[in-house]
């Protein structure tokens, strides 16, 4: 519990006093290592006999924006470097643990403003691509008897992605501490390599999975 607990760091003399809490300082140090990073690894760049670190830089990008145009076509390519960008600091918030930090994560409040910019982007992405009257119109479709129910969309939606990041890595951490306690040896260090690494990741490929789904859903 006492590492599920999101303290606050700092307060900035504000308006009486905004509490920073630790998830957010998590973040600006995310934040700033991945500028940091793409600082170095941008610099240099050639467009003949590139060296290795270029291509396999380009490799990824490349992989990610083919996966995120499969999924979303045409009208949904504007919306690639969000999605790219929410899945490296997923990524990096549920491997940042092996660090020592706390995951930002592991914070509902972070989850949800996640969950919250994503629902953000899909409705716009369906006003932007049908107009404000179709867009109101589509929730009356198929039949107008279901309009309550494509509105509760727009909340259940958010929720959903909330609750499903936020309880996954919970669920990992929860596991891997048992096992910690119960055989504190050598034991859980393969169990840390699933919950610690490989969870982490599938849980923000799964995130920005749903997140791409229902643009497409919206600008189709």
């Amino acid at each position: 519990m006492e590492e599920l607990n999101c303290d606050t760091v700092f307060t900035i003399p504000l308006f009486g006093g905004i509490p920073v809490a630790e998830s957010t300082v998590v973040t600006w140090i995310i934040m700033a290592g991945l500028v940091l990073l793409s600082i170095l690894l941008v610099r240099n760049l050639k467009v003949e006999n590139p060296g290795k670190v270029q291509l396999l830089l380009e490799s990824f990008i490349g992989w990610l924006s083919d996966f995120f145009e499969d999924i979303l076509g045409e009208h949904g390519k504007r919306y690639i470097p969000y999605l790219i960008t929410v899945a490296l600091y997923i990524g990096v918030a549920n491997l940042i643990g092996l660090l020592g930090f706390k995951s930002p994560t592991k914070d509902l409040n972070v989850t949800a403003a996640l969950a919250i910019m994503s629902i953000i982007l899909i409705e716009y992405a369906g006003i932007r691509q049908k107009g404000p009257k179709k867009w109101v119109k589509s929730f009356a479709e198929p039949m107008p008897l279901l309009a309550p129910i494509n509105v509760l969309e727009i909340f259940i939606r958010p929720l959903s992605l909330c609750m499903r990041l936020f309880g996954n890595v919970l669920g990992a951490f929860v596991v891997m501490e048992l096992i910690k306690l119960i055989v504190p040896v050598f034991v859980p260090v393969p169990f840390s390599f699933y919950f610690d690494i490989f969870d982490g990741l599938i849980q923000a490929y799964v995130f920005v999975f749903l997140t791409s789904l229902f643009v497409k859903e919206a600008v189709e």
